[in-house]
């Protein structure tokens, strides 16, 4: 799959390390999850609501694991170091 490549000013803003981004790359949210893999820093959005599901349904069916996961009952958990809160 190709990418377009387009660069970034990268400038400080009091003492933290700020890149302005161009207006095909903004966020619609206020906040994006960062994570390094090897030299790249990658920016992704934080799905607000339950929009991303529609995503995932296009997707096609679940198998049959994810099924098995989505619909497993928990059964109720003893926790006594907890009961300091009741």
């Amino acid at each position: 799959m190709a990418s377009q490549c387009d660069t970034a000013r990268v400038f400080m803003s009091g003492r933290s390390q700020a890149v302005r981004l161009p207006k095909a790359y903004r966020f619609a949210s206020d906040s994006v999850r960062i994570r390094r893999e090897g030299a790249c820093v990658i920016l992704e959005p934080i799905e607000e609501g339950w929009a991303w599901l529609d995503a995932l349904h296009e997707m096609g069916p679940l198998d049959a694991d994810a099924v098995e996961a989505a619909t497993e009952v928990q059964g109720e958990q003893s926790r006594p170091e907890l009961n300091v809160f009741a």
